[in-house]
């Protein structure tokens, strides 16, 4: 990612490292921040769906620290994979299912939740074919965060003004055809790889 490489993620990078604070509880947070923002998609709305949104940004830079502090500070840990991997797939859980909820389609935000959760079993398919895991998509994590941050902003202030939904009800659609999207094309490359090696 391209704010791996900015001299504020390093700076913030580097003071972590130097702290008692390991990558694994960083991981761990940002399990914190997506329970919290899910929470406030479920049972807030207006002002509050601002607040949601900086969870979204929270869990992102949490998902950066924990593997820069970990790689860069060489603070790794055997399970780190694991805290990498599992707190992420739940924090995803966390933020989707609240939405259709939000907008009345609870079956949504479930759906969203599975795909999300499977373009991270995909890319880590690969992976365990012999693969290169696979990050493309068009709605890779950071995107699909940063579309959610986007109708988080967007539904609070419609909230306030008239009190509907559309805003993060066209959000969760673009979010569905968006990954539904990634995993195919996902799937698709990993067959081709495989056909190309075999």
């Amino acid at each position: 990612m391209k704010s791996r490489s900015t001299n504020w993620a390093a700076r913030l990078a580097a003071a972590l490292s130097a702290s008692a604070i390991t990558p694994n509880q960083i991981s761990l947070l940002s399990l914190v921040f997506a329970v919290a923002g899910g929470a406030l998609i479920l049972w807030q709305d207006g002002a509050w769906l601002l607040a949601a949104a900086l969870c979204v940004q929270l869990r992102l830079l949490c998902n950066l620290m924990d593997g820069m502090v970990a790689v860069e500070g060489g603070k790794a840990s055997p399970t780190g994979l694991l805290y990498n991997e599992i707190p992420d797939r739940l924090a995803d859980v966390c933020f989707l299912v609240p939405i259709g909820y939000f907008v009345g389609l609870p079956w949504l935000g479930w759906l969203l939740a599975v795909l999300a959760v499977s373009t991270a079993y995909l890319r880590l398919l690969g992976g365990a074919l012999g693969q290169v895991q696979d990050f493309s998509g068009i709605m890779a994590k950071q995107r699909r965060m940063a579309l959610l941050t986007l109708g988080l902003l967007l539904q609070g202030g419609e909230s306030l003004l008239n009190g509907s939904h559309y805003s993060l009800l066209v959000c969760a659609l673009l979010l569905l055809a968006g990954t539904a999207l990634t995993c195919f094309t996902r799937t698709v490359a990993i067959a081709g790889r495989l056909r190309e090696s075999g």
